[in-house]
This record gives structure tokens, sequence and C-alpha cells, in this order.
């Protein structure tokens, strides 16, 4: 009821577990718990530092606790009075869940001690030992403790979890859901902390066996708790055997016959309990949704004398994980008394994925599986011989691989064909790595194998390494950067060879806050023993690291943030200009649909090529007569500006016709004529062709002349004396380079002012013409009423005025 809380939804699994812990821990009298900040973070295997951090600060955001502090030293919350308020607010009232009395908060905090309790030691000598799971710290171990306590709380007598029903993830099994579905995680993460648990040996999956290797249901077992009430899990597995049979047999899942007990593998954690290797007792892949939710009491039943030949029943002792679907068709049967009863079409070799049915006589199933058992008896999966000759004993053809490979030639030979071909990735994105690292190629390999080599040095040889594969991948490929330089490996430089600068200046930043650290102590605690010394000093680096922690964690997230935020404003401006271009897009399909404006043709983009010239052309036309005014006309006289004008357009016209004819000339006149469209657009062309160098024709003339103007004269002149007056020139003014520099000079000024003059004439000219073109003003009504009224009306208006 209490991790049902709303207050509780959505809080960390740290917050959750420390509401149970403060509520294990409740007096009955007060509802107060006085603990401090570091033995809160003991019960739930978190550090000092997170849990002030952390879950204080969750606890009361949730509500659910009331939390006041005493701050320490250093100004964190150091101890806490914490009072879980629902217990409190349930005190008295009777029939609630959480009404609890004094015998049941002592049974509560016995649990809780007997699950996750850290372990004291007291100061009489005695010591408390920690609970199943008490040793358990760092990240995920309040995840761990708070499964461990709701799974020992699910647990039968017999220490069997009753598992949740209906359909679950067949990739994770029953087990890992109801984990999940206990936590309020997903599938996956309940089963990796149901993998943690096994590793502990906290919780077991024991498997069903059947004799056809068929995968069977599954029993999530807690030994502890078995064990506190005199069962063995061994027991309880042959008893749920009997329990679960139907005479009719009308569920498959529950026609079990009896299993042998798993052999001893490993140390037991609970006497009386065995356990079996986590890996032979995982979930299998193939666990499917069976059955649903039942009541915990069900009528015994005498199980009938089974064959041990459908599929229905556990595999043996093994309790190993099916290979594939038909692995155990080829292993033989715990006897051939059973075998030769089984009248099972799937224990007998039936196609189970499309095989050929054929007959195999037990005693030949018996020699294969003579043949296939490995070390410890164990039998191989039927592809296993085939995957085994893929491997390649030798290191790899390259060259750079066998220089980088060659240190650890011994544990290439174990790895399998998969796994080889793993490492050889891993080994190749290495070498890459390193040489796009130091931009010395070549040099990738010989680093690569210098690793491995003082990996293997540092293990104690390839005989020390029992898991080749996991050591290659976790341990002797990978950079150990041990400060912020990249080129940093263990403390030696990639490029160098030389120690790492960086990991020195670390050390010496390290070495003076503890120095300036332990001065501090000495200045405030003179007195201190050399062991409280040591202590307290240790204590406060801890804290120090912790803190640094932190900040490095706060700004790595800001860090990460601010890339969210930059991923995000680059994506938004992507799609923004995506858009843009779109609408672009779509505007100049728009455009390019319009008719021409001028002679109607479709897809003209509002004006066809040939109108376009033509509207070109008469522009360019009347540039051209305006130039050949601006050059001679008198401006002050309208008629000397029209006579020249019109000469200038006369001209072009009879040099546009005379360009059509040399066109007809040399061009098909037929195919012109076959295609008058073509022929309109050929001779607008050629009519803006003739125009525009008529243009510049006009604009040479006209600078021309007006550059032999009286201004330009004199300004030619101006330029040439002051070009001769040049400092340089003042010893001799009329020698050939001084004349040549004035002469030059002239010439430019005299450029320089009939360009000037013709943009002033052309001005003028522009604007006499926009005066005569733009139509006169309307005279207002005050002027016009009288003049129309003097005219005189003619007979149909008269009349028409009179009546």
């Amino acid at each position: 009821m209490l991790l049902d809380l709303a207050g509780l939804d959505g809080a960390p699994d740290a917050v959750r577990l420390a509401v149970l812990v403060l509520a294990s821990r409740t007096p009955s009298e007060t509802g107060v718990v006085e603990i401090r900040t570091s033995e809160l973070g003991r019960w739930l295997g978190l550090s000092a530092s997170y849990t002030a951090s952390k879950v204080v600060p969750g606890l009361r955001r949730s509500g659910v606790v009331s939390v006041e502090t005493a701050e320490g030293d250093y100004g964190q919350d150091d101890g806490l009075e914490c009072r879980v308020l629902p217990l409190w607010a349930a005190q008295g009232v009777v029939g609630h869940p959480l009404n609890l009395s004094k015998k049941e908060y002592a049974t509560l905090q016995r649990l809780l001690e007997a699950v996750m309790a850290p372990g004291w030691k007291h100061r009489d000598g005695r010591v408390t030992p920690a609970g199943l799971i008490g040793t358990r710290t760092g990240r995920g171990a309040a995840t761990d403790r708070l499964a461990l306590l709701l799974l020992v709380l699910e647990a039968r007598e017999t220490g069997r979890v009753r598992q949740c029903g209906g359909t679950v993830d067949t990739k994770r099994g029953r087990a890992a859901a109801t984990v999940a579905r206990l936590l309020g995680c997903t599938a996956a993460a309940g089963e990796r902390v149901l993998e943690r648990l096994e590793d502990r040996e906290l919780v077991l999956r024991v498997r069903l066996k059947t004799a056809s290797g068929l995968a069977n249901r599954s029993r999530l077992m807690v030994p502890a708790v078995a064990a506190a009430h005199g069962r063995t899990v061994g027991d309880d597995v042959q008893e749920d055997r009997a329990e679960a049979l139907e005479p009719e047999f009308s569920d498959p899942d529950d026609a079990a016959g009896p299993v042998q007990v798993p052999e001893l593998e490993t140390e037991p954690q609970v006497s009386g309990v065995p356990v079996t290797d986590v890996a032979d007792v995982a979930e299998p892949d193939v666990a499917a949704a069976l059955h649903t939710d039942h009541p915990h009491l069900v009528t015994p039943v005498v199980p009938p004398q089974l064959s041990g030949g459908f599929s229905g029943e556990g595999r043996g002792g093994e309790g190993r994980r099916p290979e594939r679907a038909c692995a155990g068709e080829d292993q033989a049967v715990d006897s051939e008394d059973a075998a030769a009863a089984s009248v099972s079409p799937v224990a007998e070799g039936g196609p189970l994925r499309g095989e050929q049915p054929k007959k195999a006589p037990v005693a030949e199933r018996g020699g294969q599986r003579a043949a296939g058992a490995g070390a410890g008896g164990r039998p191989k999966a039927v592809g296993w011989d085939k995957a085994q000759q893929q491997r390649r004993v030798g290191l790899p053809a390259r060259p750079a691989l066998q220089v980088a490979l060659g240190p650890v030639a011994g544990l290439w030979a174990q790895l399998s064909g998969w796994q080889q071909d793993q490492v050889q990735a891993a080994a190749e994105a290495e070498i890459k790595r390193l040489e796009g690292l130091l931009e010395h190629q070549g040099s990738g390999p010989r680093l690569l194998a210098d690793r491995l080599t003082d990996r293997l040095k540092e293990t104690g040889g390839e005989a020390r390494v029992d898991k080749p594969y996991g050591w290659l991948i976790r341990r002797g490929l990978p950079q150990r950067q041990a400060c912020t330089d990249r080129r940093c490996d263990d403390g030696i430089r990639l490029d160098t060879g030389a120690e790492c600068e960086m990991c020195g200046n670390v050390l010496h930043v390290r070495r003076a806050r503890r120095a300036k650290v332990a001065a501090q102590i000495d200045r405030e605690l003179p007195g201190l023993n050399a062991g409280e010394r040591r202590r307290l000093l240790e204590e406060r680096l801890r804290e120090r690291v912790a803190i640094e922690a932190e900040d490095l964690a706060w700004r790595r997230e800001q860090a990460r943030v601010e890339q969210a935020r930059r991923d995000a404003a680059r994506a938004a401006a992507r799609e923004r200009a995506e858009r843009e271009r779109q609408e672009a897009a779509a505007a100049e399909a728009v455009h390019q649909a319009q008719p021409c404006e001028d002679c109607g043709r479709d897809q003209a983009a509002g004006l066809c090529e040939a109108c376009d010239h033509r509207r070109q052309t008469k522009t360019l036309i009347g540039e051209a007569a305006l130039l050949a005014a601006a050059g001679s006309a008198d401006l002050t006289d309208p008629g000397s500006v029209t006579a020249l004008t019109s000469k200038a357009r006369t001209a072009i016209g009879s040099s546009v016709a005379a360009a059509w004819q040399e066109f007809l000339q040399i061009t098909d006149v037929a195919m012109l004529e076959a295609d008058p469209e073509a022929a309109r657009d050929a001779y607008a062309f050629t009519a803006f062709e003739t125009a525009r160098q008529a243009v510049q024709e006009f604009q040479t003339t006209a600078l021309a002349m007006l550059g032999r103007t009286e201004e330009a004269e004199a300004e030619a002149r101006r330029a040439f004396k002051a070009e001769q007056g040049r400092p340089w020139f003042q010893h001799n003014p009329t020698g050939a380079d001084a004349v040549a520099a004035a002469t030059k000079a002239a010439d430019a000024a005299r450029e320089r002012v009939a360009g000037y003059l013709l943009a002033t004439r052309l001005e003028q000219l522009r604007e006499h013409t926009a005066a005569r073109t733009e139509p006169a003003a309307a005279a207002p009504w005050t002027d016009r009423l009288p003049e129309l009224a003097a005219r005189p009306l003619d007979g149909d208006h008269a009349g028409a005025v009179i009546a």
C-alpha cells in the first residue's frame, strides 16, 4: 500500500525503498524516525552524498515523508527526523492496512534486517552480519534490494514466488515479467534485475525437465524463504510436479513427470538449498504465454506413471537451455524402459521445423549422445561441431591484424568462429581510431600490440585468462584513458610513449588537495591521533570527490541539454528551410504555369521568350535614340531632339531588317514557314541582338562627341598641367615620361568629363520625355463647369432636360 501511494508514482527506486526502510524503523509511540543520512544510505546501498542530494529531496517532493534535517559541518543534511505520514495518519483507524501494532512494526523491521541490513560492528566486539543483499552497493543497489524484498513478500513457505499470469514477452520469460510488474518497470529491466539476483544466488529459476528437450515452465524460487521454513527447492519442485497434473492431461504444461534434483555446482547460500549454475537455469527464449493466475491451494491428485516421452516433461538433471527447438531430439532419454514406453511423436524425433521424419533407435540416439557429450557429461547441440569447425586457428591474413593480435594468438585460438569475427571487427575499429587520433598511418597495429602485451602482463599471462572473449572485448582492446587527454592510455602517451603529463598534473592536484585537507584538519582538531586523523582525512576526501562527481554529472547533463537544444534548433532550421524550399518550388511551379501576358502562350511563366525579347528590344531602341540625341542634339531645341531620335530609330529598324535578311539567307526558310512560332522567336531574338549592338555603338559615338566639347578639353588641359607639376616631373616637365603621363591623365580626364556630361544629358532627356508622355492633370470641376454650361445643347438633350 505504501508503494502504491500517489506521491511515489514515477519516483526512483531509491526513494521508494527509503520509504519502506523508514516505515520499518518507525517507533509505534512517536512515529518519528531519527537516522543519519549516511546510515540511511547504507540501508539503501548508496553513498551519503547521493542520499543527501537525491534521496532526501525525493522524499520531500513525494509528500509521503516529512523530513527535518540537521546540518553537518559542511552544511550537508547530516541528521534526519522523518515521519512516514500515511503510517502516522492510520494510527488508531480500525481495519486500516497501515494501522500496525508494535509487534507488526518489530516483524517488519526484522524482515528488512534479514533482507538488506548493512551489518554492524558493535563496540563490545559483537558483529551483526549483513542481510541477504546487504553487501550490494553502488548503481542499481536500491532496485535490487527492493526487488528482493518484494519477492520475499510474494514467496510461499516453499520459497516459490507466484508468477504473473497472462501474456508476457517470450524473449524475457514469465519470471522476468513478474519482477518487472512488482517493480513497475519494463520486462528488459526486470530481466536485468533478476539476473543480478541470480548472480548472487538469491533467487533461482528452476526449469522443469522434459525428456524430449522442449522448454517447459519455470519456477521462480527464493531459497532463503524455503530454508527459513525448513524446506528445500528440490522438495518444492517434486511437490509442484505432483500437484500440477490433471488426470485428463488437458493442459500439456501441467503434465510434468518426476524430475531429478540438480546436483550442487556452487556453494549454497543457505544450508540445504541446492543452487544450480546461473547460465543453466536461465529462462529460455521460448517461454510462452501459458497460464493465468490461479489460487494457491489446489486439490492434489495422484499422478500416473509417465513415460517421460512427451513435451510437457522436464529436461533432466542438467537444467540446461536448449540450443534450438530440435536440439533435444538427438539426446537419449533417462532410461531404456521409459524410451520404449514412449508413444509421443516428439520423443521419437518427429519433425518440429520441417525436418523429414526418420526412425532413430534408442541405441543409436544413445550413441550420439555419448559421442556429443563434452566435459561433465553435458550433451552438445547438434550444430556445435560444425560451428567449431568454422573458427580459424591462425590469426587473420591482414598484416595489420597479425601485428596487433600477435601477443594474444593463444587466446585467439580458443575463440569460436563468431567470437573471432567480433574480436577482429573490434580490433580493426580500434586500429582505425588510433591512426585517426594520432594522424600517423601505420602506427595503430603496433600501439594495439603494445597495449595487449601490457594488459597480459598485468593479468599474469594467457594462462590466467579464463574467458578469452570477454577479456579481449572488455579489457584487452579498449583504451583506458586515465585523464582528459585523448592520447592517454593507462598514464602513457600514445604518440610519444612517455608518461602522460596530464596525468601528472592530475596527481599533483590530488596530492595538493590532500595536503590542504590535512592541514585544515590539523588546524581544526590538533589533538587527533594518527588513526582518527587518517579516518577523518579519508572521509573528507571522499566527500569532496563525491561533490566533484556530482558537479561533473551536472555539467554533463547541462552539456547534454545544450546539445539537445542545438540539435533541436538545427532540426527546426532544416525543417524551416525545407518548408521554404517547398513553398518557393510551389510558387515557381505556379509562376511557370501562367500564360504569357502579351501573346497568351501557355506555360510561359507570365511572359514568353519572344515577347520578352520584344519588350527588351523596344527598351533598347528608346535608349539608343536617347544616346543619339544626348551626343549631338541641342537639348533646348525639341525639334533637334525629335529629329535625332527619329533618325536613330529608323537606323535601328533598317539594321534589324538587314540582319533578318542575313539570317534568312543562312537558314532553311521552309522550316521557318512550317513553324511560324519558331520564326517569330527567331525574329524577336534577331531584333534584340541588333538593338543591343546599336546601343553600344551610339554610346561610344556619344562619348566621343562629348569628349571633344569645351568642358572636356578644359578639364584635359588642367589634368595635363597637374600631372606635369608632380614632384617627380618638376626637374623635366617636358620630358618623354612626363609628357606620356600627362597625356594619359588628360585622356582619362576627358573620358571622365564625357561620361559625366552623357549621364547628365540623358537624365535631362528622360525628364523631358516623361513630361511629354505624362497625361495632363484633369482640371477641377469649378473650372470645367462654366465651360460646360456655355455649350449649346442639341434637340435630344434639350428635350430630356425639359422633361
